[in-house]
């Protein structure tokens, strides 16, 4: 799951202090041959078909038990791959990358509880008004009413003028892992301004996993220990953490962050193709509409975000013009 917004698409786990994209796993090699369109189009349709799987995972495994096995798989290899390190960092920082961790676990947990009881396709659209909401507010220009009101009416028409049509505890947990997904971002950022490369990135993963275990083995038990479990566990943490984070950040090599925002806008309708495909999930007439809606105002507040952006840059440079501070 990725961000839909420029200012605050989650690149800052994988960036360094100044916005450049750090080292991190894996090189452009035949990835890069993609180029940073197919790069994010793969990583999309990566993370959306290992929801897929995840929710056929679900009956072998419970949801939080999935949730467990991704998060401990994901974890496993990001420590391998980054290994972090442990020393020198100060209780500021250990604090920021627990409660990273938390939020990243909770995330998960209630996405996961979400497509347990409601379509792929809508759960993401759904989850996807948090980054949208923090958009919006983060903006504070007039347009986003417009870019609030039509994902407002995209989520009317997604619950049949009422939520009749899709089960109210699964939109609740879609809902709530959204605004997890807002506090994701928040923290993403502030752990990527505090430790380098991937590093809090993986030490977050750890933490979440170290959190969320408990829980799986509570639901599950000895089910999770089932070799096909674990391998289908595993598949899951892979295409729904590993490649697409892996993806993302060689995209953000040669991709305006802008660009990348407005491409992550699709992924509802990624989220609804790949459980049509896997799942045999079919959305009506009026739920593709909804969620065209909802994928219009994400793009929408993005580029709203974006103008707003270069124009404080324009203010800026005229109000240095012949200061001798331009440069």
């Amino acid at each position: 799951m990725t961000t839909p917004d420029t200012a605050t698409t989650p690149q800052s786990a994988t960036t360094d202090a100044a916005g450049a994209p750090a080292a991190g796993p894996g090189r452009p090699g035949r990835l890069g041959s993609l180029g940073p369109v197919g790069l994010v189009f793969a990583g999309g349709i990566s993370v959306q078909f290992g929801g897929a799987l995840a929710v056929m995972l679900m009956p072998r495994a419970g949801a939080l038990g999935v949730v467990a096995l991704r998060l401990l798989v994901a974890a496993a290899v990001l420590l391998l791959v980054c290994r972090p390190r442990l020393r020198g960092h100060s209780r500021t920082d250990w604090g920021t990358v627990v409660v990273f961790g938390i939020t990243m676990a909770a995330m998960n947990g209630l996405f996961y509880q979400a497509v347990a009881r409601i379509p792929l396709g809508p759960a993401v659209t759904l989850e996807v008004l948090g980054p949208l909401a923090l958009s919006v507010l983060a903006s504070r220009r007039a347009i986003n009413v417009v870019w609030a009101a039509l994902a407002l009416a995209g989520v009317f028409l997604l619950g049949g003028g009422g939520f009749s049509g899709l089960d109210p505890t699964g939109a609740a947990f879609a809902l709530g892992a959204g605004a997890m997904w807002a506090a994701y971002i928040i923290f993403s950022a502030r752990t990527g301004r505090r430790f380098p490369q991937a590093d809090g990135l993986a030490l977050a993963m750890a933490v979440g996993a170290v959190l969320f275990l408990p829980l799986g083995i509570a639901e599950s038990g000895t089910k999770l220990l089932d070799p096909v479990t674990l391998g289908l566990g595993a598949a899951v943490a892979l295409l729904s953490s590993v490649l697409p984070y892996t993806l993302e950040l060689l995209a953000l090599r040669r991709l305006p962050a802008s660009t990348f925002a407005i491409l992550m806008s699709l992924e509802p309708a990624i989220a609804a193709t790949a459980g049509f495909l896997l799942l045999d999930q079919t959305l009506t007439a009026l739920e593709a509409a909804a969620i065209a809606l909802v994928i219009a105002a994400s793009m929408g507040a993005v580029r709203t975000q974006v103008g707003n952006g270069r124009g404080r840059g324009r203010r800026k440079a005229a109000a240095l013009e012949g200061t001798g501070l331009e440069g």
